[in-house]
């Protein structure tokens, strides 16, 4: 349902394209949804947290001096609550030209441990959420005939370590639906975007082992607008992360497996 304190964006006479942000009251989707206002995008951002969403939103408006943005507290775990909050929004914001899923959870795992309470909450969120999300804005896309479809995967997803294998799974499982949706709607003239960033500064980095080379959400939403217009497929953040992906996709498996990331 819609939160109390936000104003429906009523301007049919305005052109300006919409967007919708899940996973946004921090982080990448805090920085992808400022950037695409910054980038003159109405925007609707979508997470758990009200006030954290409510702070954005207010700051966003008064930056614009308008009701640019707005927000919906939504658990992307409550699936059957999905198709009418969808629907909720699209009947606020009057259309959607761009949809971009960021929910994400990474437990930290000892080596030998195993827990199935912790990944099943991270092949919740991150896959299965996304499906449902993702789903929706497909079938409004291609109806359409145009939009973009932008999901946050990672370099994660191209290999199954040691460290977190249900994080990987997650990961590659999405990264496995934004290809089929792109090879489905591409002849719609629809564009899928998989974005596969490394180490961000995020939340999420405390969990990591170790890190190397981390970027900022606000780096990473730069390159995800210079690739949304440019209609890339598939794009790793830093750039340098796809010779590294390319080596250990090529890594042997016996030599693959003793490694201890």
């Amino acid at each position: 349902m819609n939160d109390s304190s936000n104003a429906p964006i009523d301007s049919p006479l305005d052109p300006m394209p919409c967007a919708v942000v899940v996973g946004a009251s921090s982080g990448i989707g805090e920085a992808v949804a400022r950037k695409l206002a910054q980038e003159g995008h109405r925007v609707a951002l979508l997470a758990r947290r009200r006030k954290a969403l409510d702070d954005i939103c207010k700051e966003i408006n008064q930056q614009f001096g308008k009701t640019t943005a707005v927000f919906y507290p939504h658990d992307v775990t409550k699936y059957n609550k999905i198709p009418a909050l969808f629907q909720q929004v699209l009947k606020d914001l009057k259309h959607i030209d761009l949809f971009v899923y960021v929910s994400g959870v990474q437990h930290r795992f000892g080596f030998s441990e195993y827990d199935f309470e912790k990944e099943r909450e991270m092949i919740e969120v991150n896959l299965l959420g996304a499906m449902a999300w993702l789903g929706q804005a497909a079938t409004l896309f291609e109806r359409m005939g145009r939009g973009h479809i932008v999901g946050i995967s990672s370099v994660a997803a191209d290999r199954g370590r040691v460290g977190n294998p249900a994080y990987n799974t997650s990961k590659a499982g999405l990264s496995t639906y934004l290809e089929a949706l792109r090879n489905r709607l591409t002849r719609s003239g629809v564009h899928v975007l998989t974005v596969k960033p490394g180490f961000v500064q995020t939340e999420l980095l405390k969990n990591a082992p170790t890190t190397f080379g981390v970027i900022s959400p606000e780096e990473l939403a730069d390159d995800i607008w210079r690739a949304i217009r440019r209609r890339r497929q598939v794009i790793y953040a830093p750039k340098w992360w796809r010779l590294i992906m390319l080596i250990i996709q090529h890594t042997p498996s016996f030599i693959f497996r003793r490694l201890s990331f």
